[in-house]
């Protein structure tokens, strides 16, 4: 009997949509069972409940997210309208990254049971499973496609089948459990001696097709780069443990001249003194495992971070007097193509210890030889120099706009090849994921020789359109004498709120956050909350760096090089009061209350729901506090069904306006204090091209 490989990541082409929709049923099927089944690793429940480290939630958050992911980006892509656990879809959707935004203080979170959340997840399955059975489907699938958003959810959980499993192996032992469906490979022995082959130059292209993606890709890896590789060396094998502890034994962490800056302070942070996986027991070395401990195999390769990877390579450069260091992502392509190399076949095992294949675990590094190297794909992912960065022609996907975005900063490395339990997507050679530096995956390195370094590609700009006229419209300037309109809403605000206490505000759907800074002059504590992480980028990196750098457009391929301050707007002694959070305004945590003041600017006719958040919004501001809402009313049924909305439709035969609505819905818990007055704003797209809008704006009062 054939051996049934865990399935590989489909074909988005075909002639057969009943077929194809079959294999798509299959493909969320087996995911499902396989991520449930990695959870049977954990002793207890208590285990769902103690973090494996300070930087990330328990794992029973891990267990819902991917759940509550299919319900939340299906019900943003309109496909389907009704929550199924509100609260549960909120808890659970962001945490996957320590952004600035994502609050990860125990204190704020009453995570469900575990039976609560495995329900969730039948509940969950059996939603997608009913619409895999009843959307049309026509092929090919592209990102227009609800399929595309199936998929998105699918290969999500495939992601986080591998984020999952290295929290379980930082978990305690106690937690965890031996597992006959997660076996590591029993072979070890002695490192092999590593020595350098010669890479010929070559020319590398990369970047999937919009119009005919053939398989399921994240937006970066859509658009074109290519590139002229010079020859280089590269080292044979992935970094042994066996190779790494002479690092280790040259006093490799604590010598300061082999790490960089960044590297130092993790340095002093961690304590480090050899990988965090090894374990030193007298004068035994051994190694942590998913769920065990077993001898050190010191010819499987070391498990490290960027940073004592990079380390390594400094120490070895000045010990042979070599350009030693990490590959760029274009070396590494041209180590997979000089390689022969083909995607993980669909019948047959991986070329190497890849897509679960063989072990649940590393294996020695010289078990897989793949052209003139090994290990050039699977056993662990390769930490490479070169940060993630948008290649020509990027863009996003609109139902999932912050998966690769907030990464744009520099401080994600790309990891290349995937490791053992790396499946779908993430084997694929079009694949491209990032980490920060810091950050532990099942992850090593190989080594290069290559002088002079090539050139990095920087992603520490703004040009995406829609980013840079928000940029314009909070920060920059002001056009046909009409005020900044953030501005210009944060001191009607202010004026309002008269003596009334200052203490918190809430500055709801603050895009790139200028009302929040300006609020900040007034209140103790200001929380910005939007939707949109791309928007939210913009006020953290005001608040981390002061300053933004975008484009504007003129004409054509022309621009305008803009930088913008908080010093140059008087705002940078706020900065201390000022937070963000990315937050469903039509679902937010209950952490968002206690507000003497919230400002909803140009919000409520871009909901999905937006009764749902008026209908509520008292509970979250104390007696006496106002709201101030701001809308031009432009309500399209692409943001908002129609009978959703708050007005502008005839009612009884007469005409029934938002303010009618407003009134209507806010009348029980607040009274209107001041008559509507008219903000104007303009929006700049071209240097001869402006958006010139009314908003009407409103300022309520609770109730005793």
């Amino acid at each position: 009997m054939l051996k049934q490989y865990f399935q590989r990541t489909p074909l988005l082409n075909g002639e057969d949509s009943n077929a194809k929709r079959e294999e798509i049923r299959t493909y969320f099927h087996t995911t499902q069972d396989r991520y449930e089944n990695l959870f049977e690793t954990l002793r207890t429940d208590d285990a769902y409940y103690k973090k494996s480290i300070s930087l990330r939630h328990p794992l029973i958050f891990y267990y819902g997210h991917t759940s509550t992911f299919f319900v939340n980006k299906l019900i943003l892509a309109g496909v389907i309208i009704e929550r199924i656990n509100p609260a549960l879809e909120s808890i659970c959707a962001v945490g996957v990254d320590e952004m600035s935004w994502d609050d990860l203080d125990t204190t704020h979170y009453e995570w469900p049971t575990v039976e609560t959340v495995h329900n969730y997840r039948r509940t969950t399955r059996n939603l997608v499973d009913k619409l895999i059975s009843e959307l049309p489907l026509t092929l090919p699938i592209t990102w227009e496609s609800p399929w595309w958003v199936i998929l998105m959810g699918v290969e999500h959980e495939r992601i986080h089948l591998e984020t999952s499993s290295v929290l379980i192996r930082q978990h305690k032992l106690e937690y965890v459990k031996t597992h006959p469906d997660w076996r590591p490979c029993q072979e070890s022995g002695d490192a092999p001696q590593n020595r350098l082959i010669e890479i010929q130059a070559g020319t590398i292209q990369l970047g999937k097709d919009f119009a005919n993606p053939l398989t399921y890709g994240w937006d970066n890896e859509f658009g074109h780069h290519e590139a002229t590789v010079p020859t280089f060396q590269a080292s044979e094998y992935l970094v042994s443990n066996g190779e790494f502890l002479k690092f280790v034994q040259a006093n490799g962490y604590t010598t300061t001249k082999h790490w960089e800056k960044e590297g130092l302070s993790w340095l002093k942070f961690s304590a480090a003194q050899y990988p965090t996986f090894w374990i030193k027991k007298d004068s035994e070395w051994q190694l942590r495992l998913m769920t065990e401990v077993i001898s050190m195999p010191w010819n499987w390769p070391v498990e490290v971070n960027y940073h004592e990877a990079k380390a390594f390579c400094n120490w070895k450069a000045a010990n042979t007097g070599q350009t030693v260091r990490l590959p760029t992502e274009d070396e590494w392509y041209r180590l997979y193509d000089s390689s022969n190399l083909t995607n993980v076949p669909f019948n047959k095992p991986a070329a190497g210890n890849l897509h679960l294949d063989y072990y649940a675990s590393s294996c020695p590094v010289n078990k897989f030889k793949q052209g003139r190297l090994f290990d050039v794909v699977g056993n662990v992912w390769q930490w490479t120099e070169t940060p993630i960065y948008p290649f020509a022609g990027f863009d996003v996907h609109p139902i999932y706009d912050d998966f690769t975005t907030p990464t744009f900063d520099d401080q994600h490395n790309l990891i290349k090849g995937g490791s053992w339990i790396a499946c779908g997507n993430e084997t694929l050679r079009s694949a491209r994921y990032a980490f920060r530096r810091h950050f532990f995956q099942h992850a090593g390195f190989r080594y290069v020789v290559a002088d002079p370094p090539p050139a990095q590609y920087s992603s520490r700009y703004e040009t995406d359109k829609m980013l840079t006229e928000y940029a314009e419209f909070h920060y920059g300037d002001a056009y046909f004498n009409v005020p900044n309109f953030p501005a210009t809403l944060a001191a009607i605000a202010i004026a309002a709120m008269g003596d009334r206490p200052a203490r918190k505000a809430l500055d709801l759907g603050c895009a790139a956050g200028r009302a929040s800074f300006e609020l900040a002059r007034h209140f103790d504590q200001v929380s910005g909350v939007d939707f949109s992480a791309r928007l939210i980028g913009q006020g953290v990196q005001m608040l981390q760096q002061g300053m933004l750098h975008y484009t504007l457009t003129d004409e054509g391929d022309l621009v305008s090089y803009k930088e913008r301050s908080l010093a140059n707007l008087d705002l940078n002694n706020v900065k201390g009061e000022v937070e963000f959070f990315q937050g469903d305004a039509c679902n937010l945590k209950p952490i968002f209350s206690g507000y003497d003041l919230i400002l909803a600017a140009n919000l409520i006719d871009r909901l999905y729901d937006p009764v749902k958040l008026l209908s509520t919004i008292q509970t979250r501001l104390t007696a006496g506090g106002l709201l101030l809402i701001a809308s031009p009313y432009t309500w399209l049924a692409e943001h908002t069904e129609k009978k959703r909305w708050l007005g502008g439709y005839k009612k009884d035969g007469e005409n029934f306006t938002t303010l009618d609505g407003l009134k209507e819905l806010l009348g029980q818990h607040f009274k209107l204090i001041k008559e509507p007055q008219t903000v104007p704003f303009v929006i700049r797209e071209t240097k001869r091209k402006f958006q010139h809008s009314l908003s009407e704006m409103t300022i309520w009062e609770k109730l005793p």
